[in-house]
């Protein structure tokens, strides 16, 4: 155990996939990957830099001495300048060619984007997952009736399977931002010190085609089809906005399902998963509280709060530059992805093995559906004849009395057995047990979700989801 402080999005919650993309090692190799691809192409455009410059540097990629950088960086308290100093005394051929013409924020923002890039291909993989979780478990459930809830008071039927339906169409509505987002996404590039890609004109002599190709050169051998058209100093950075918008929109999604699965699990309707010896309560033995879920809630609650940094960022950033925007995002961004990685660990987890009761799912539904049928019961009575005005103050007067069974006395809702008592109408119990059918309530509700989910949901999972798909999750706590 460490005497200091640990982010336990680090210790905890997140993948090590997505802690390797926001990693040194990740960061301070693209930042030599880059050396590399700049040298590359300025020899490619005429600069005098040999074939074994390049070749050594490449070599040396994954070979960094941390120590040595870091010696270097309290010196001279440059990040860049440290690693720089550190690659050219592991390559000493290359030295007087590594970062020719660039400035810090060439290294700096590309990574930045680079890193930003490949965490979301891993949200957009667990997303994925996730909705693949959610489709199956929608289809295996889309006829099981269920209490809708508006203001959390029983309304007319739905089923099991719509309800998850809508969650899954909030996660499409986020894949839809999120692949919108990941197409758009452009490298900074090779601008120069403020953009005007001065020092690269001075480099090849004032001609512009050649630093034009250079920055598309660059730009493609770091996988990417082109950079920004404009830039300051850095990247603008509403694309940091941008990002963590995204993510806050599936934190949204998530904490939305993990809230309604929360009060599912209270009703005793539906449940995560729980363990064979996991613990509920250190005091209440019998407690199976929805801990996962709360989790859930708990890092969307985060990543929402964050979205707010870079949007405050962007938006004091002055002229060109100014450095204030540095510090938080070393933070803000790479937390916000952290905590997304973990909530959809969390909910690709729990949909792996949700626990549906359909006994009680059914018990809840008999409580409240003599209610809801009121109307249908009123217009049976009067195919046989009876008076709808006379038999709806019957059914009002019966509907309170039974109400009053219910919440005054704590017993169960009697309406059916008074209606059967009550000289206004003439149903047998075989015709009002065929009306309290909960199937007959629950509209198109089936139909909607076998037809959204085949035509809208399984064509993109098709088309998208991975071989990751077969993954099981299994969470560290």
């Amino acid at each position: 155990m460490s005497k200091f402080y640990e982010n336990p999005l680090i210790t905890r919650y997140s993948s090590n996939e997505m802690k390797h993309i926001f990693s040194s090692d990740f960061k301070f190799q693209t930042w030599r990957k880059l050396w590399v691809a700049l040298a590359e192409a300025e020899k490619e455009l005429g600069l005098n830099i040999t074939d074994k410059q390049i070749q050594d540097m490449k070599n040396n990629i994954e070979n960094i001495d941390f120590d040595l950088a870091k010696q270097y960086e309290k010196e001279l308290r440059h990040d860049v300048m440290a690693h720089i100093r550190t690659f050219g005394d592991q390559v000493p051929s290359a030295k007087p060619i590594i970062h020719l013409g660039a400035t810090s924020a060439f290294v700096g923002d590309n990574t930045d984007i680079i890193q930003y890039y490949e965490a979301l291909l891993q949200v957009k993989n667990l997303l994925l997952i996730l909705i693949k979780n959610l489709s199956d478990f929608a289809l295996k459930y889309k006829d099981l009736p269920t209490l809708g809830l508006t203001h959390y008071q029983a309304a007319q039927l739905t089923t099991v399977g719509k309800r998850a339906g809508l969650w899954i169409q909030d996660l499409m509505i986020d894949l839809d931002d999120l692949n919108y987002l990941i197409s758009t996404i452009k490298l900074r590039g090779v601008k120069g010190t403020t953009g005007t890609q001065a020092s690269f004109m001075d480099l090849f002599e004032n001609d512009s085609n050649k630093v034009e190709m250079l920055d598309q050169k660059v730009s493609e051998k770091m996988g990417f089809k082109e950079s920004f058209d404009l830039t300051g100093q850095t990247y603008p950075r509403k694309l940091d906005s941008r990002i963590l918008n995204c993510l806050s929109g599936i934190a949204q999604s998530l904490s939305k399902f993990s809230n309604d699965l929360r009060l599912l699990q209270h009703m005793k309707e539906i449940e995560e998963p729980f363990e064979k010896s996991q613990v509920g309560s250190s005091a209440m033995a019998y407690k199976r509280n929805p801990m996962r879920a709360e989790r859930i809630s708990s890092l969307s609650r985060f990543i929402i709060a964050n979205s707010i940094n870079p949007a405050l960022t962007a938006s004091t950033q002055w002229f060109e530059r100014t450095l204030d925007d540095s510090a938080n995002k070393r933070i803000s961004i790479p937390e916000a992805f952290l905590a997304t990685d973990a909530i959809l660990l969390i909910a690709i987890n729990v949909t792996q093995g949700l626990v549906v009761y359909e006994k009680t799912i059914e018990k809840h539904i008999i409580e409240e559906l003599p209610f809801m049928i009121t109307e249908n019961i009123i217009m049976e009575g009067v195919k046989k004849g009876g008076d709808r005005q006379e038999l709806h103050e019957e059914i009002r007067k019966l509907s309170q009395e039974a109400g009053k069974n219910v919440k005054e006395r704590g017993k169960e809702n009697n309406l059916i057995e008074l209606i059967l008592q009550s000289d206004s109408f003439d149903f047998t119990k075989e015709e009002l047990n065929k009306l309290l059918d909960a199937s007959l309530y629950i509209g198109r509700a089936p139909e909607q979700i076998e037809n959204y989910i085949n035509n809208k949901v399984l064509p993109v999972l098709n088309n998208e989801l991975t071989e990751e798909s077969n993954k099981k999750i299994e969470l560290k706590v």
